[in-house]
């Protein structure tokens, strides 16, 4: 059986979906803090059990019988974070599983200036000792979408100084971690980078939406201090605006540059351009 983390959440929801064009429902097994929310998947013959990365004594019970077990990344940061993804791998080993995979980041280092890649890369380094796989997997494009502001009203898109990042699909992801769970052993220890093809920073996402929307939109680039405390003025607590400061300074260092051929070999074709994501993003 295969298990995976987070089964009804924004990525592991995708996953699950590919998964199951690949293998039978009854192979397929999530693990959710609200199985509730998961009712669509067991109507399919999907194995629903509650799991908590809180509450280590739910995970034997959600990994039970599982060879491969995917741990979804939380949304959370620092120790808490990494306390949380040590606990489902320690639970899965002993649950006997063959494999744990990880959803980590192309970006993942220890001295890396965006704070979720240091928890990515301490993650990383718990899963050694035993088979794993860690998804280098590349920036989720629908970042980019809420780094947007108010950029079409105003015609500025307004930000810290950037760099290029390999902006990708969450659809492509999900899709590629399926082909990798169904394919056991495919990549043993960290893949290459899981990425787009190409690399665009904000003066190439403002291009884009130019096109996208049909009004000209201009990069603007902002202090970082200046930025910082816009945030502050909107109730954003500042360690948070710090932590978000992050991404564009790591962006600007080229943490995020890095690109490669792996993602659209897995998925055989090309990868979903920001472009489409970005379009997409406008319709709704």
């Amino acid at each position: 059986m295969i298990v995976i983390t987070g089964g009804s959440g924004q990525l592991g929801s995708r996953i699950v979906d590919r998964l199951l064009e690949r293998v039978p429902a009854a192979e397929v097994g999530v693990s959710v803090r609200e199985p509730g929310r998961a009712a669509g998947l067991a109507a399919r013959g999907v194995r629903v059990r509650r799991g908590d990365f809180a509450d280590p004594g739910s995970l034997a019970e959600a990994f039970e019988g599982a060879v491969q077990v995917l741990v979804v990344s939380t949304d959370e940061t620092g120790e808490a974070a990494v306390a949380h993804h040590v606990s489902a791998i320690e639970a899965a080993r002993e649950a006997g599983v063959k494999r744990v995979l990880y959803t980590s980041h192309q970006g993942a280092a220890a001295d890396s200036l965006f704070a979720p890649m240091v928890d990515h890369a301490a993650t990383e380094r718990r899963l050694e000792g035993a088979p794993f796989t860690a998804l280098r997997n590349g920036f989720y494009a629908s970042t980019v979408p809420l780094l947007l502001g108010g950029a079409l009203e105003t015609g500025e898109l307004a930000a810290p100084a950037d760099g290029p990042v390999s902006w990708t699909a969450h659809a492509d992801l999900a899709e590629a971690a399926a082909v990798i769970l169904a394919e056991e052993g495919r990549f043993d220890g960290p893949t290459p980078p899981l990425t787009a093809p190409v690399a665009l920073d904000l003066e190439d996402v403002a291009a884009l939406l130019t096109e996208v929307a049909g009004r000209p939109v201009r990069r603007v680039v902002v202090a970082d201090d200046e930025w910082v405390a816009g945030l502050a003025g909107h109730g954003v607590p500042a360690a948070r605006a710090e932590l978000l400061l992050g991404m564009f300074r790591a962006a600007r260092r080229g943490e995020f540059a890095t690109t490669g051929s792996a993602l659209e070999t897995l998925l055989g074709r090309p990868a979903t351009p920001l472009r489409a994501v970005l379009a997409e993003a406008l319709r709704r």
